[in-house]
């Protein structure tokens, strides 16, 4: 019995083991392949792309002619945002880890297996600045008015909404920063679908250059280099 056991226990490894290297192949080539490689359109409206080495969030505009975000992502929410910061970035992620897990040093492994099995609640982490630098982990793109309006479109279908079509805020003490708020979002976090997957799917909205597919911020801004 002992030897069957450890058999089956030992097959079972080889194939978790597997799967696991097919799923980081797999996620890898997807992100090397590029979607809209050469996109054309009028240099109206500039983004931005922009990680922290981990996480990729979406830059716009905090008030423009296509859309006033201040109206409902209040300055209010923050701790200090108020009319002179003149970007939001916007990020996509699980509830629970954003809010247990300010710091990787406040990762636990229960938050980890929650985020990935796909079966917890999502949020979205808004974050306003008054400037934006471009570097090497912020990447400027200038696409057009309707352009922009798309990605306003999945952007805001993102967000989980009130009766009243409001977006909803997340009451929490929580902040990264003096201009930050969390919003209830659609959807669940899985190991098909993270935070740059997300960011990812919302270049592909607006017609700029993106992985077919990616979990990784990487695959991402190679695009951009």
């Amino acid at each position: 019995m002992n030897k069957r056991f450890l058999k089956y226990a030992s097959r079972c490894c080889i194939a978790f083991i597997l799967l696991i290297g097919i799923y980081f192949l797999t996620a890898f080539c997807c992100s090397r392949i590029t979607i809209n490689a050469n996109p054309t359109n009028a240099k109206e409206v500039a983004i931005y792309i922009m990680t922290n080495g981990v996480h990729t969030d979406i830059v716009v505009p905090a008030v423009s002619a296509e859309i006033n975000w201040t109206k409902e992502i209040s300055y209010q929410n923050t701790l200090e945002a108020d009319s002179t910061y003149q970007y939001l970035a916007m990020g996509w992620g699980d509830k629970k880890f954003y809010l247990e897990t300010p710091e990787f040093s406040d990762l636990k492994l229960s938050n980890g297996l929650r985020a990935i099995s796909g079966l917890s609640t999502s949020a979205m982490h808004t974050t306003y600045y008054k400037n934006i630098q471009e570097d090497a982990s912020c990447k400027k793109i200038i696409i057009s008015k309707t352009q922009y309006r798309q990605l306003i479109s999945y952007v805001l279908n993102s967000f989980r909404k009130d009766e009243a079509g409001h977006l909803i805020n997340v009451k929490s003490n929580i902040h990264y920063d003096i201009g930050d708020a969390f919003y209830e979002a659609e959807g669940s976090y899985s190991i098909f679908k993270t935070c740059n997957t997300w960011a990812n799917a919302a270049l592909k909205s607006c017609g700029q250059r993106s992985c077919l597919w990616t979990i990784f911020d990487t695959g991402i801004f190679l695009k951009y280099e």
